[in-house]
């Protein structure tokens, strides 16, 4: 098995998994601890080491809010550990690789964790990536900053850098794509057939990151899940960014609750003060629109030049196959503006529409997850349930999930794999028999694949193409 490899600043020691035929590269840095001058600047080249470094154990997690001490879902869900190690020195990533030798060439995903942009990290449990990784796929999560240190910015910051003046999360996403295209021929990947991947505010950021033409030739394709969340109005939408006017009065505000009056006495503040003053800046309000007076995406024409969605629907993003979806019961309260369309199903297959109109010959393919959710809090199809399946990591979760549900995660977990290795999610179950064929979304061809109670199904919705775009007119 491939256990030492290299990487550009020197070489790493992996460990095994829990399945012996994968290797765990677990806290790799790929860019330079971002402290002191390199707070609230674009990711910097990490720094050589002598020997081999052991990668054994996942790095600190990003500045936010403690794991677990809430009764929210989460905290029972996957942010169980309030322990667990949080530090500014935060640009790390992992790999798991089925590769035995260097030369293989294996097809790569890049995972991005969601959290609003404001919260999570790549060692939540259920972004295990053993069992992709059993499917002959090189599986990497990134991590990035996160909040007030990831997010902000100010108008000396935008004096200081105009290059890249905010977006640090964003940019750090970027320069972990970057690595990988650079060292991944080393852990057996393929440079060349990459795709990146994310879930809610991970799924905005491969948003962002196929409209950010410096990605050019990085990836050939993108998972979004619960990332593409725009009403039909385009009044609001997670991917739209806060102009960069408004995001550096937000943060000259900032600066005035945290008692500085320059960048300089502002990198020289402690994190975990910056982190207890932004809970008191933001007030704690998780509502749609109490999120948006959080620092988030910005629209500073270098890196995020405007709404990512509006780009990618009149061609101005990198041409990129996509797999997209939702869950069934997810942000009601946006989808009630939205004529009784799941606004999330509507945005992604009008986005599927508009890139046929315009030319855009890849194909995009639609899900809706559906199924039940045991437990005796009864919670339906909540946002980011479905994590558990893709990665096929049921059986870390505490509900009492049963066979099929078992069953529908292999199938889920086949076909995202399938994906990222042709661009096609489309194969065999695990006993060699076909699974249920998955049509890409296109005009006269309303296809759904459906992961409900009775496993995957592809379905022709009532609602047919026509409707979705009536629904621009309703």
């Amino acid at each position: 098995m491939l256990r030492v490899t290299e990487t550009e600043n020197g070489k790493v020691r992996g460990i095994e998994a829990a399945d012996p035929r994968i290797t765990a590269f677990k806290g790799i840095p790929f860019a330079a601890p971002p402290v002191g001058k390199n707070r609230w600047r674009a990711p910097q080249p990490a720094e050589n080491w002598e020997g081999i470094r052991d990668c054994f154990r996942f790095a600190p997690i990003s500045v936010q809010d403690t794991p677990g001490l809430g009764t929210d879902i989460y905290c029972k869900e996957w942010h169980v550990d309030p322990e667990i190690e949080m530090s500014e020195d935060c640009l790390y990533l992992n790999v798991w690789t089925p590769a035995k030798k260097k030369d293989e060439k294996l097809p790569v995903v890049i995972w991005f964790f969601g959290g609003a942009l404001q919260w999570g990290y790549p060692s939540e449990m259920e972004f295990d990536g053993e069992r992709v990784a059993r499917r002959g796929v090189v599986v990497v999560s990134v991590n990035y900053r996160l909040a007030a240190l990831g997010f902000m910015t100010h108008p000396q910051i935008i004096k200081e850098q105009p290059d890249f003046p905010a977006n640090f999360g964003n940019l750090d996403q970027q320069y972990g794509i970057q690595w990988v295209h650079r060292n991944i021929a080393n852990f057996g990947g393929d440079p060349e057939n990459v795709t990146i991947a994310g879930q809610s505010a991970g799924g905005g950021s491969v948003l962002s990151q196929i409209a950010y033409e410096g990605n050019k030739g990085l990836f050939s394709k993108a998972i979004i899940q619960s990332g593409i969340v725009k009403s039909i109005d385009g009044n609001w939408g997670l991917s739209k960014p806060c102009s960069l006017a408004d995001a550096a009065k937000k943060g000259e505000d900032f600066f005035e609750l945290l008692g500085v009056k320059t960048l300089e006495e502002a990198r020289e503040l402690d994190a975990m003060y910056i982190r207890e003053k932004y809970a008191e800046y933001s007030g704690n309000d998780f509502t749609p629109m109490g999120m948006l007076k959080r620092f988030m995406t910005v629209q500073d024409d270098t890196f995020c030049k405007g709404d990512p969605y509006d780009a990618i629907v009149s061609g101005k993003a990198l041409p990129v196959a996509i797999m997209a979806g939702n869950t069934a019961d997810e942000f009601p309260e946006i989808s009630a503006n939205c004529n009784g369309a799941n606004a999330l199903e509507w945005a992604i297959k009008n986005l599927a529409l508009k890139r046929k109109e315009i030319g855009v010959d890849l194909p995009t393919y639609y899900y809706r997850f559906d199924t039940d959710i045991p437990g005796e809090d009864n919670p339906g199809t909540f946002h980011s349930c479905e994590l558990w399946f893709f990665f096929e990591t049921l059986a870390k979760c505490w509900r009492p999930y049963v066979g099929r549900h078992y069953d529908l995660a292999r199938q889920m977990c086949n076909y995202w794999s399938n994906f990222v290795k042709t661009g096609d999610p489309n194969g065999n179950d695990a006993d060699g028999t076909p699974m249920p064929v998955w049509k890409p979304y296109a005009k006269g061809c309303a296809s759904d694949m459906v992961f409900g109670k009775n496993g995957a199904e592809s379905v022709v919705r009532e609602r047919d193409t026509d409707e979705i775009e009536n629904l621009l007119n309703a």
